[in-house]
């Protein structure tokens, strides 16, 4: 029995003997003329009634508060805070944490994580995976089917508005949001530290072209069924020095273009991972920081390393 069944079990009992006994005495004490309280029996039995309902009504309450949770039910185009629920195919979920590369003891965060089924899948690779979702009964019912599946140590889910997260230490970013809610998230996704993954489901991130865009067919999808990948550039936008010679970079995401000693040069990012080609020399390396280093190829050979100018 619980401790508030015990209290209520003691409190109707408590309750009857003592208005009993103060019938009692007053019928005892009272005057041959008067006929006592008559009305003590019955408030006894009243009170004794009420509390017994209480006592047989607290468990059916509770039972009643987790039968009303468990019957929640999502429905496909219910509204929500910015966008309406509509959920990512089971295909495509696996499609796009192939696409993210996702290993195991990686950190995944679902940003509007619905009913926790990309979560989920990402725990169930080996990852700790955390969802982020507005609607508090859906934090619940992604928290039950964590559990159903078994991975709710790996699994967590947190009501609030992903605006107002941080998911900074993320090593991969899932979501299904509408291309404007994409294009609010982009410069919060660009501070990221480089090589972060962000996969969505459909939807681009405005200029922001993706390094990757993988569609499955409509047998195992019918629909919202692509996964586009960006992997968050090294910011390297600045001038920087080659054996004493100047390097100017512009940058425009992971496109980078300039001059390297005044010839014209363009490449790309992926990543800290740089390449650009100046004449037919080819050079690749690694940022790191204010420094680059790695080997050209082509009309010269050997290693190479920039480091950047005061001020860029």
């Amino acid at each position: 029995m619980s401790t508030t069944t015990q209290i209520l079990a003691r409190s109707t009992t408590d309750v009857a003997m003592t208005v009993t006994r103060a019938h009692a005495r007053a019928t005892v004490s009272s005057s041959p003329t008067r006929l006592g309280r008559p009305w003590l029996p019955r408030l006894a039995a009243v009170l004794a009634g009420g509390l017994a309902s209480a006592l047989l009504l607290q468990p059916a309450t509770a039972a009643e508060s987790a039968a009303a949770r468990e019957e929640f039910v999502p429905q496909v185009g219910q509204p929500g805070k910015d966008v309406v629920w509509v959920p990512t195919p089971e295909a495509l979920v696996d499609t796009m944490l192939n696409l993210a590369d996702l290993k195991p003891g990686e950190y995944l965060v679902d940003l509007g994580s619905g009913d926790g089924r990309t979560v989920i899948a990402a725990a169930k690779r080996g990852a700790r995976a955390r969802g982020i979702e507005y609607n508090p009964n859906m934090v619940e019912l992604a928290k039950r089917n964590a559990e159903r599946e078994g991975v709710s140590d790996r699994a967590t889910f947190e009501q609030g508005d992903l605006f107002q997260k941080d998911f900074s230490d993320a090593d991969v970013i899932t979501l299904f949001l509408l291309p404007s809610l994409n294009e609010r998230l982009r410069p919060v996704l660009l501070e990221m530290r480089p090589g972060v993954r962000v996969v969505s489901n459909s939807f681009g991130m405005g200029n922001w072209e993706p390094d990757r865009r993988v569609s499955i067919d409509g047998s195992e999808c019918r629909s919202w069924c692509s996964a586009l990948l960006w992997i968050v550039p090294a910011r390297v936008q600045g001038t920087w020095e080659i054996d004493g010679k100047p390097l100017i970079l512009e940058q425009e995401f992971q496109k980078i273009s300039g001059t390297l000693d005044g010839k014209p040069l363009e490449g790309r990012l992926q990543g800290a991972q740089i390449e650009f080609s100046v004449d037919d020399v080819q050079y690749k390396g690694t940022v790191d920081g204010k420094a680059m280093r790695g080997e050209r190829s082509g009309g010269q050979s050997g290693s190479w390393q920039a480091v950047a100018r005061t001020g860029s």
